[in-house]
């Protein structure tokens, strides 16, 4: 995708909703795993009209998932939809209230090491989204570039060892620090999908075992 598709306007919110409706999204039906939603929000940068991929770091006093680098999202309660619980997480989280019309598309569920199945939804935020992150669950929020998301740079595998599968891993200038699998994979799966309009899939990647727990 060139550089001035980068914008944050209507014409890359049609392109990014185009590509979601054509890519056939996988589900996983275990009952072993819990359900679990995230939702990737696409926002204009603070300094300029640039799309962005909203990003949070977890504070090390979380129960699971600890100093790791997530998309917003959580558990679902019950009787609740993936859409309902994705955007619940993502006003508990951040302060950010957006609608169900704002949801452009899905990607396919991740199994997760540590027992969830994680249906990532993708969301378009209006140009004056304003965040004010729960420091219970957010340390940090980061607004990654497009640019940096369709980069050539990205994604690493590790080696194989003892025949298990590679893990997935991305460094984006923004962060400063690697971002592991599964939310590296989410993420990369964003970028293939959405932005370039591929039909790339990234359950079989594996996950460090520090995001088991």
């Amino acid at each position: 995708m060139p550089n001035n598709q980068y914008a944050f306007n209507d014409d890359l919110r049609r392109s990014i909703a185009h590509n979601l409706t054509r890519f056939e999204h996988r589900t996983i039906e275990d009952e072993t795993l819990r359900r679990a939603a995230v939702v990737v929000v696409v926002a204009k940068g603070e300094t300029n009209d640039s799309a962005t991929m909203i990003l949070t770091y977890r504070p090390g006093g979380m129960r699971r998932h600890a100093h790791q680098y997530a998309l917003p999202g959580g558990r679902s309660d019950e009787g609740e939809t993936t859409i309902q619980t994705a955007l619940r997480e993502l006003h508990e989280e951040l302060r950010v209230e957006l609608d169900p019309a704002d949801v452009l598309g899905f990607l396919d569920d991740y199994p997760t090491m540590s027992g969830f199945a994680i249906t990532p939804i993708v969301a378009w935020a209006n140009a004056d989204l304003e965040i004010d992150p729960d420091p219970v669950e957010v340390e940090k929020v980061f607004r990654i570039p497009f640019s940096e998301l369709d980069s050539t740079a990205i994604p690493h595998l590790t080696e194989e060892k003892n025949g298990e599968p590679p893990v997935l891993f991305s460094r984006f200038p923004t962060l400063g620090h690697r971002m592991y699998a599964p939310t590296a994979a989410m993420v990369y799966q964003f970028r293939e999908v959405a932005i370039r309009g591929l039909d790339t899939r990234v359950a079989h990647y594996g996950q460090p075992e520090f995001a088991w727990k």
